[in-house]
């Protein structure tokens, strides 16, 4: 039985979370169809474009994705500092580029007067939406319900696009951010729909590079910022040249088949993640079959499952990737 998604949710532990959605009977309702040969990839051009939209509109940031025939994984980063600090009129103008509000709202954006009988309406609201504007939930539904009305239309059919829930999972710590965000990006080179992170199509890693190639990040991702430091800008501990090198030596090995050619340059890198490259590749490749639930050191899980009042450690056997390589 599906859990209620607060009981996954722990800001206290984590900001990170990795998601992904599936289509209904796990159909090919975005890339190549054959059965039916019908081409469907506009649509993940329509689910990459609404991605990125709302990485600008909520107070969470997209740090991979990729879109592929039948699904979609993203790696979210939950900033609940930056919603806080919105203004009422910025919360309110953030929740207009979605939905339509309530009279009090717009009028409130419009600088119009605000009887006394509708100020607590209008904070209630205002608070309402701010909390929602930092819920991946949220984020999750205005990212799925426009995309299944478009291919229904499309379709010219009604019914479920995508299967009932998406899943969710917390990312407890910095290694199994980036194993995570790596096996995501590397999604079509392991599906061998793609053989080179610049041929990878609508993920993020196709972003990254080709903004490197410019000396640059791409303005709609969570940035690489490098080493922790004080008063450090809002992005991902990590260099993006160390990230890339390691994606792109990892995706070299998975597409070539090679196990354990990862070079020393590489595992100096996985050194500093405390992370053996064996358990590197080995997470990397099949993240999905390894992880249901919360990914973390066995000390991150037992912290996480604590803050919900968890009384099992589920999937605590699979910790052991992620702890100080021997």
């Amino acid at each position: 039985m599906p859990r209620p998604r607060r009981t996954k949710i722990s800001i206290e532990d984590t900001s990170w979370y990795h998601c992904c959605s599936r289509v209904t009977r796990r159909a090919f309702l975005f890339g190549d169809d054959k059965l039916t040969g019908k081409n469907y990839n506009h649509r993940r051009n329509w689910v990459e474009n609404q991605l990125l939209k709302l990485g600008g509109i909520f107070s969470i940031d997209v740090a991979a994705y990729a879109v592929m025939s039948n699904h979609l994984h993203v790696v979210l980063n939950i900033d609940i500092f930056q919603a806080n600090s919105w203004t009422d009129r910025e919360v309110v103008e953030h929740w207009h580029q979605l939905f339509k509000g309530t009279d009090i709202t717009r009028k409130f954006v419009k600088c119009e007067i605000i009887e006394s009988h509708e100020i607590n309406a209008l904070k209630h609201s205002i608070a309402l939406y701010r909390s929602r504007l930092s819920d991946i939930s949220w984020f999750m539904r205005c990212l799925n319900e426009p995309i299944a009305r478009m291919a229904n239309k499309e379709d010219n059919c009604t019914g479920h696009f995508w299967e009932g829930r998406f899943k969710s999972q917390a990312l407890l710590d910095e290694a199994a951010v980036l194993a995570c965000m790596a096996y995501v990006e590397l999604n079509p080179i392991r599906a061998k729909m793609a053989t080179t992170a610049e041929t990878s199509d609508y993920t993020s890693l196709q972003m990254r590079v080709k903004a490197a190639l410019k000396g640059q990040q791409p303005a709609k991702l969570l940035p690489f910022i490098g080493d922790e430091r004080l008063n450090q800008p809002k992005g991902i501990n990590f260099a993006l040249k160390d990230y890339l090198e390691l994606v792109d030596e990892t995706g070299r090995i998975i597409r070539d088949d090679k196990r354990g050619a990862i070079s020393s340059s590489a595992s100096k890198i996985l050194t500093r993640l405390n992370m053996s490259a064996d358990n590197w590749l080995k997470i990397t490749s099949e993240f999905g079959k390894l992880f249901h639930g919360p990914v973390g050191t066995l000390q991150e899980l037992t912290s996480y499952c604590e803050h919900l009042e968890k009384r099992r450690r589920h999937f605590s056997k699979c910790c052991k990737y992620l702890e100080t390589s021997r």
